[in-house]
């Protein structure tokens, strides 16, 4: 009972079965646990361009607030487009609270153009061997977290795969949400 009530939950854990409802063709960019740029750097032999779309303080939605036990409502929300030769492969929203920018995490503030997966994965892979909470989605209009996507990128195909991970970095989360676009798959 509690897988299928697991199952029928907008966002599911990629353990969960639900990856397998994916095509097939996503399925390797929804499950990989490691750097998404890293791995889209290497389909594509080049560097991407990070086009910044918003860097400030945000409130969360309630489901984005759930993964910090409703206790945040306010934070650092960055959102991105992950681009090569000008088109647009993946929409990134990261959450960062107040808490996870402090101490030697302050180099997250200075991202700039720069992928945050430069700095989770330069620091990640030596502070935890913990495995992050990762989850997936199929989106639809319908969907709100469809809806935030598609005020900042007006060109958001529906529907579209989605993951999302709980990472740590030093201790502290951070909410990353990557949105798959069309364009992915030309590589």
């Amino acid at each position: 009972m509690t897988h299928r009530r697991r199952l029928r939950s907008f966002w599911n854990r990629v353990d969960s079965g639900g990856i397998h409802q994916a095509p097939r063709e996503w399925q390797s960019w929804l499950s990989d646990t490691g750097s998404l740029t890293q791995q889209i750097e290497r389909a594509i032999s080049k560097k991407l361009e990070v086009l910044v779309l918003n860097d400030g303080r945000q409130d969360l939605n309630s489901d984005e607030s759930r993964y910090f036990h409703f206790k945040i409502k306010r934070c650092r929300i960055r959102e991105v487009l992950l681009c090569a030769n000008g088109e647009a492969l993946v929409m990134a929203r990261s959450i960062i609270p107040t808490p996870s920018l402090s101490g030697s995490n302050q180099s997250v503030l200075r991202l700039g153009t720069k992928p945050l997966g430069a700095v989770l994965f330069a620091k990640s892979r030596t502070s935890t061997k913990k495995k992050a909470l990762r989850k997936i989605a199929f989106l639809k209009k319908r969907d709100c977290f469809w809806r935030i996507c598609q005020k900042k990128y007006p060109s958001l195909a529906t529907p579209v795969w989605s993951r999302r991970t709980l990472y740590k970095l030093k201790g502290h989360p951070l909410l990353v949400s990557e949105v798959f676009l069309p364009a992915l798959l030309n590589y």
